[in-house]
């Protein structure tokens, strides 16, 4: 006898109700693997710290979690910058655990800037000390760029999940409040993105996120996009949970509609966490995609 559905519940988020929604915003549900790839990420990224060696480790702020780790490029002449900003849903991750992305970039001949800031259990759950931070890493980069080698002209900005929803924020409105010039950044990538909260409020996020209408409007870059300035590169698998294929193809819609230079990648039968494995892949579906945006392919 054939088991029937579970009941759903009352609609919460379009066509969800809360059990699909909350779903719909845990990657686990939808990438069985996930465990088994964040443990070769963390494995490729020990050996890509012991091929580059140690990174500079710079402060953009005060404080111990305010810091950049800069792997140059081995070269002498001013090279192109890419300031990578990691994800881990606002509660985890790290500069030293995404190092796999920075190979790639310095066998290609540019500069690799990771980024650290805190989390939402250090926030106490404030997502707009974390947006602060991302945007004055990113404003630090660029300004003294020179001091480690890079070619301000040349400046471009990557992210992954929360943290492409993070790059998103500094690229919409970030940048206005840190003071930087409207060219400041030629180009950014964001894969697995989220770039309105709204229905990320009413999943099981708000559990660790204390979200507020002002948080909401203000960290939705979706509605602030008459501040972005550069051409951008959103990325998508076809395996990842329907809200964030959703909310890059939405966002990138909302780009085109106002005319703005933008490109949307959706990767067949990728989910959410082997589409950032390919980043460190210079023949992977968003590696490729991260060096012809630089130039460098």
């Amino acid at each position: 006898m054939q088991q029937s559905s579970p009941a759903r519940g009352p609609l919460v988020w379009r066509d969800m109700d809360q059990n699909a929604l909350d779903d719909a915003y845990n990657q686990a549900a939808y990438a069985p693997n996930m465990d088994q790839i964040l443990g070769r990420i963390a494995a490729a990224s020990q050996t890509a710290r012991e091929i580059l060696g140690a990174p500079y480790r710079l402060a953009y702020g005060p404080s111990e979690d305010e810091r950049l780790d800069v792997y140059r490029a081995p070269t002498s002449a001013p090279a192109p910058v890419n300031v990578f900003v990691h994800g881990g849903a606002w509660l985890r991750g790290s500069a030293a655990q995404t190092a796999f992305t920075a190979e790639t970039m310095v066998r290609a001949g540019a500069h690799a800037v990771l980024v650290d800031f805190i989390n939402a259990g250090q926030s106490g759950g404030d997502l707009m000390p974390m947006a602060e931070q991302v945007a004055r890493a990113i404003a630090w980069a660029w300004r003294n760029a020179e001091s480690f080698g890079g070619d301000r002209s040349r400046f471009y900005v990557s992210a992954h999940s929360s943290g492409a929803h993070l790059a998103a924020c500094a690229l919409a409105r970030g940048w206005r409040a840190e003071n930087l010039p409207t060219d400041f950044c030629k180009g950014a990538l964001l894969v697995g993105g989220m770039y309105d909260l709204e229905p990320v409020r009413l999943s099981a996020r708000s559990a660790y996120v204390k979200f507020t209408d002002y948080m909401e409007e203000a960290l939705s870059p979706q509605r602030h996009i008459e501040g972005i300035t550069m051409p951008l590169v959103l990325a998508c698998g076809t395996g990842e949970t329907p809200e964030f294929q959703r909310q890059s193809r939405e966002f990138f819609a909302a780009l085109k509609a106002k005319g703005k230079k933008a490109e949307l990648i959706v990767a067949e039968g990728y989910n959410h966490f082997e589409l950032f494995e390919t980043m460190a892949n210079p023949y992977g579906i968003v590696g490729r995609a991260r060096l012809q945006q630089m130039g460098l392919a």
